[in-house]
Parts: C-alpha cells; sequence; structure tokens
C-alpha cells in the first residue's frame, strides 16, 4: 500500500518465536509518493540512522530531498516529513540509498527518477549533515545505474564505499582520497 509514511518497529528478538513486532509507530508522513513506469514506486526510499543523536535521515525520492526525523526513537506521533537537510536540484535526481561516508557525512545513490541530468547520470552524492554538498562520483555513463550504497568505517578498509550498479548488476567499490573533507 503506498502511504508517504515512515515507521519505526520497536522489536525484541530472540528465543524459539526470532524476531517479535511488540509496537509499530509511525514517526514521519507526507512524504511524496507514487507509482512509476520505471522505477516502479517512488517515495521515501532509503533510510540511515543516527543514535548518537538519534536522528533517522530519510531519502524521499519522489520529493528529491533528504529529510531528518528527531527523535527517532522515542517519537510516538508522527512529524511532517521533518526537517529538509539537504535538496540541492542542482545535484539530487531522485535520491536512494543512504549511508554515513567514513567521513562522518552523507551519501546517497541517484536514481534518476526525478529531476533527471544527462549529463550527469548514475551518481553518488556526498553531503554534511548540516545540508552542504561535497562532491559527486559518477558510477555509470548510463542513466539509473546507481541503486544501493554501503560503507565500511573501519581506518585498515582497503575501499571507503561500495555502489550498486543496477545497469549492469555489479557491485564496485571505490577508495575515497585520504584526507578527503
Amino acid at each position: 500500500m503506498l502511504s508517504g509514511t515512515v515507521s519505526r518497529l520497536d522489536v525484541t528478538v530472540g528465543g524459539a518465536k526470532g524476531i517479535t513486532v511488540n509496537n509499530r509507530v509511525v514517526i514521519a508522513n507526507n512524504y511524496a509518493h507514487r507509482t512509476d513506469p520505471s522505477a516502479l514506486v517512488l517515495g521515501p526510499t532509503g533510510l540511515l540512522y543516527d543514535s548518537s543523536l538519534d536522528v533517522l535521515y530519510v531519502a524521499s525520492t519522489a520529493d528529491n530531498k533528504i529529510f531528518a526525523v528527531s527523535p527517532a526513537a522515542s517519537a510516538t506521533i508522527p512529524v511532517d516529513k521533518g526537517k529538509v537537510v539537504f535538496a540541492d536540484a542542482t545535484v539530487l535526481h531522485g535520491p536512494l540509498g543512504l549511508a554515513f561516508a567514513p567521513n562522518g557525512n552523507l551519501i546517497t545513490c541517484n536514481g534518476d527518477a526525478i529531476n533527471p541530468d544527462p549529463t550527469h547520470p548514475s551518481e553518488v552524492i556526498e553531503f554534511t549533515a548540516a545540508g552542504q554538498f561535497v562532491r559527486q562520483y559518477n558510477i555509470d555513463a548510463g542513466a539509473d545505474a546507481a541503486f544501493g550504497v554501503a560503507t565500511v568505517l573501519g581506518s585498515n578498509a582497503s575501499f571507503n564505499f561500495a555502489v550498486v550498479n543496477d545497469n549492469n548488476n555489479s557491485v564496485a567499490v571505490y577508495a575515497l582520497p585520504p584526507n578527503a573533507p
């Protein structure tokens, strides 16, 4: 069901029952959402939780923005989308997944379903939690390739983040420069 909401599931893990959902709380709502012939469904897509700040970051593809919902762990009533963290239409083109970069910034994949830019397809965008654009990384020359993103935050890692390339069904790994902002 399309609803444009983000819910928190309070669960218990363990025993023979495995995972038990104790409570479901809608913590944010009113995100733009719709079906799409190319992307299937557009709406709130990527979620990233910062437990130290109790902030849930939401990549809302159809809104073409990144929002922050706080407090996420204790919210009992929904907020209207949360606070806009990043909304630069020059570089955002339908954000999907979210991850923390090793330097504490956030990164998202552009799915190219919203506000596409044929000169900058399939990019990963890095920005600060305060909403300042840092840089972009091209993943593929074709549109719609950047899909999922994951990071390695350890100091001994040989790469910093990996991206799913949906055009050729592969995963590419990238190393940021050692002194990257």
